[in-house]
């Protein structure tokens, strides 16, 4: 009996098989290795990966859930595969988007251009919920206001790839990333030296570096922190993780003070002033003398001593606007103004109910459409038209009624499928996938190969988040043929991207501090 007995491509694109069992190129190595394996075999590595998973403490928080709080996040042990090439293709679109993005919120909260010129719609922008007023002409380190990004990307029933959404806030998951690698190296050693896999693990160093790059102070060492709201969020896990990883301290709000407009960590060797604070907070419980006078999460005055220079945060106060699925409709816009460019990624077809004819076809068409809230996320309010109820579809009318300004639709796009194990058949199906890469920003522009693919674990579901039952998967990408990366021999590393040769943009204004840069991985053997 093999795993892939009577495994289905229905209508969807699926990224292993081009055809009923005819496994795509990149994957037939894998296709093999799998096929030998008995569905005893699988599911026993499959325990074990999940055994390591909780002994490890690698969980999540899911709000209110009955069950309980911590849950680790499942793993699906069918890796998915990019060749070198898509995935250049890929890293280009991304770049793009992030140059964009950054420009697009230093001119809203500094000279307002795109607004004055009616390419983003003014009202939009300072009737959003996380535009800042407060930050208007501040200055932000290095005029970069997103130093990590992550933008979810799907392909359809085409094989194309689409921008479904970005994160510019707190992007989540990379810790899943990393941890899925050193899981997946361990289960399966000898394929990753079969398909020589990009290495991912620089990530914690390239951030470090990133957040060092940005500190107000110009010395040898600035002090980092992770600022968390504690144990009971849902990605503490993450937060722990990654200070310890790059060697940094991890604090809550009641761990620092503000003296004079410096920041300073309480610590057994008495004070110590802090540089630069990587923030896994939102604005409104940031700072309880601006924001939210109730919150208990972050640090008194650190709104102060951020605009008077003293430290830094990443990402920058009013990220957020970005975040709005509103003012993603327009980022291609955005790439048009700024950069003179057209998108290489486009955006997934958006209608916006704030414009009159354009509710007036989501109104319509409720049953066939996605409406997502403006400002929610981890795949909470919102519905899924094709699979909703008349019900549903009336209370979705009502709430777009009442608040236009905050829903969008879109038309379901039928994502990709990647085989998933079911332990119900022990067997392989095909379940619907994301991507999340990460893009880092400081002196350049650098992205892990490949990032987060994320599962939707349940049969015929589209949600891939976690906090509604999906899974991950590790992501693989294919160092470039030997003969290539022999020709490209010649090139340095600052002068290529994906292996062309690489000018800086026309802009309307002076680009951030961010140069291009791709960093050419070594294989992981």
């Amino acid at each position: 009996m093999s795993l892939f007995d009577n495994y289905a491509l229905d209508k969807f694109y699926d990224e292993m098989f081009s055809s009923p069992g005819e496994p795509r190129p990149h994957y037939r190595s894998l296709h093999a290795a799998l096929s030998h394996l008995s569905p005893q075999e699988f599911k026993k590595r499959a325990l074990m990966a999940e055994a390591s998973m909780v002994n490890q403490g690698i969980t999540f928080t899911v709000y209110g859930d009955d069950l309980g709080l911590e849950k680790t996040m499942p793993v699906d042990l069918v890796p998915r595969i990019m060749t070198h090439d898509e995935w250049e293709r890929i890293e280009r679109g991304l770049i793009q988007r992030i140059q964009a993005l950054n420009l697009f919120l230093h001119d809203i909260y500094h000279d307002q251009n795109i607004l004055n010129d009616g390419v983003v719609p003014r009202d939009l922008i300072v009737n959003a919920k996380h535009f800042r007023r407060e930050f208007l002409g501040a200055k932000v380190p290095r005029d970069i206001y997103v130093q990590i990004c992550g933008t979810d990307l799907v392909r359809n029933d085409s094989g194309d790839y689409y921008v479904l959404e970005d994160n510019l806030r707190s992007p989540s998951g990379v810790s899943y990333v990393l941890q899925n690698r050193m899981l997946m190296a361990r289960t399966f050693p000898q394929l990753f030296r079969e398909n020589r896999v990009m290495a991912v693990d620089h990530y914690c160093s390239q951030l470090l570096t990133n957040l060092r790059y940005i500190s107000p102070r110009q010395i040898d060492d600035p002090v980092v922190v992770l600022l968390t709201p504690g144990e009971f969020n849902s990605a503490y896990f993450e937060h722990a993780f990654l200070a310890q990883q790059m060697g940094i301290d991890l604090v809550q709000g009641s761990d620092l003070y503000v003296e004079q407009n410096i920041v300073w960590m309480r610590t057994t060797r008495g004070p110590q002033r802090v540089d630069v604070v990587y923030r896994r907070i939102d604005d409104d419980f940031l700072d309880p003398l601006t924001f939210r006078k109730d919150s208990s999460l972050g640090v008194p005055g650190l709104v102060n001593a951020y605009r008077a220079g003293n430290v830094a945060l990443a990402n920058a106060v009013g990220t957020g606007i970005a975040d709005d699925k509103v003012i993603y409709a327009y980022v291609p816009a955005m790439i048009k103004y700024y950069l003179d460019q057209d998108a290489l990624l486009p955006n997934v077809p958006t209608y916006l109910s704030c414009e009159d004819a354009q509710r007036d076809h989501i109104l319509q068409n409720l049953d066939k459409l996605v409406v997502k809230s403006a400002n929610e996320a981890g795949g909470y309010g919102m519905l899924m038209g094709p699979q909703s109820t008349k019900e549903e579809q009336n209370e979705f009318a009502e709430k777009i009624k009442s608040d236009p300004r905050n829903f969008i639709a879109q038309p379901l796009v039928e994502i990709s499928r990647a085989p998933s194990f079911v332990g119900d058949t022990d067997k392989f199906e095909g379940r619907h996938i994301d991507l999340r890469p990460y893009i880092l920003v400081g002196e350049s522009i650098s992205i892990i190969p490949g990032g987060l693919t994320r599962v939707a674990l349940t049969r015929g579901s589209y949600v891939v988040n976690s906090s509604q039952g999906g899974g991950s998967k590790d992501t693989w990408v294919l160092a470039k043929p030997i003969a290539q990366s022999q020709s490209m021999g010649n090139m340095s590393q600052s002068q290529t991207l994906g292996g062309m040769t690489r000018s800086q943009p026309s802009m309307r204004q002076p680009q951030n501090g961010a140069n291009v840069m791709t960093q050419t991985q070594t294989a992981q053997e």
